[in-house]
């Protein structure tokens, strides 16, 4: 099971990667494009429409790696001189809270593209549809989620063992 949602994590973060690249790539012609207005070149039409959607869909692709890899914001400047087995279930608990952080923000995602999708919102400039960008961002919403909930798993386990925590390089 691990093999398979590291696979489904590193995936969704290589999708997010990936656009994050091309959104960069046509910023620089966009940016060029405008520089250049003088000699006829233009901007990319609706290029801060595409970078709106393809951001939201990086942010929401890059959190399920994130969550597999311990990689969230941790100030442990008080729990380091805590005991392991007490910082275990401080990790319990974080993951808990994170993962129904994870479902509420998918499930609210979800309502929004629902209220996208049948009011027929469409952008300004190229005239899409704004729920893609909804759909776009769900999908590794609902894989963020998956993970975090097998995340919650691993930490349970986690109370048994006797090994030091690991935490983003750092051993608590």
């Amino acid at each position: 099971m691990g093999r398979w949602i590291e696979r489904l994590a590193r995936a969704s973060a290589m999708s997010g990667g990936i656009v994050l690249v091309l959104l960069t790539i046509m910023t620089c012609i966009s940016i060029i494009g405008r520089a250049g207005l003088s000699i006829g070149l233009k901007p990319v039409k609706g290029d801060f429409e595409l970078i709106e959607a393809g951001v939201a869909f990086a942010i929401f692709a890059f959190l399920p790696w994130c969550q597999l890899r311990r990689a969230h914001a941790m100030v442990d400047l008080f729990t380091s001189r805590l005991p392991a087995r007490v910082n275990r279930w401080i990790d319990v608990v974080s993951e808990i809270v994170m993962t129904a952080a994870l479902i509420v923000i998918t499930w609210r995602l979800y309502h929004g593209l629902t209220d996208k999708f049948r009011y027929g919102e469409t952008t300004f400039i190229l005239q899409f549809p704004v729920w893609w960008g909804y759909a776009a961002a769900f999908v590794p919403a609902v894989i963020a989620c998956i993970v975090s909930i097998y995340m919650v798993y691993v930490r349970i386990g986690e109370l048994s063992d006797k090994r030091p925590v690991e935490a983003g390089g750092t051993i608590h």
